[in-house]
């Protein structure tokens, strides 16, 4: 668990920056060379470069070379490791709301009978 949880925190911290959200939204609709992702960035080749460094220390991009050109695409499951994630604390969170709305719209009465038997 603690390696699923540390390549979990290198996801959220790569996905932490705007331009590497960025790049990866682009890489989303399919592979495109450093040149492609580098082009609507207001920054030069070697900090794209960097930016695309620390999202394939992730696992979140894989880049191939062929010749010259170094192509990249994303990786859909370690996406969908960090959506799984999310998605089990967002049922958490909605779990414990709605224990509280039940609270705040319960009576008195309620709360004191009900209160015993609830798991």
């Amino acid at each position: 668990m603690p390696n699923h949880q540390g390549s979990l925190d290198r996801v959220f911290h790569a996905l932490a920056d705007p331009s590497r959200r960025g790049i990866v939204e682009r890489l989303a609709r399919g592979p495109a060379s450093v040149s492609e992702l580098a082009r609507p960035l207001d920054m030069s080749l070697p900090a794209v470069l960097q930016h695309l460094q620390v999202l394939e220390s992730s696992g979140l991009v894989v880049s191939e070379k062929a010749g010259r050109v170094r192509t990249c695409r994303v990786e859909p499951a370690v996406l969908r490791a960090a959506e799984s994630w999310l998605g089990a604390q967002r049922t958490a969170w909605e779990r414990c709301l709605d224990r509280l709305d039940e609270v705040l719209t319960a009576g008195p009465a309620d709360l004191a009978a009900g209160g015993e038997d609830q798991p």
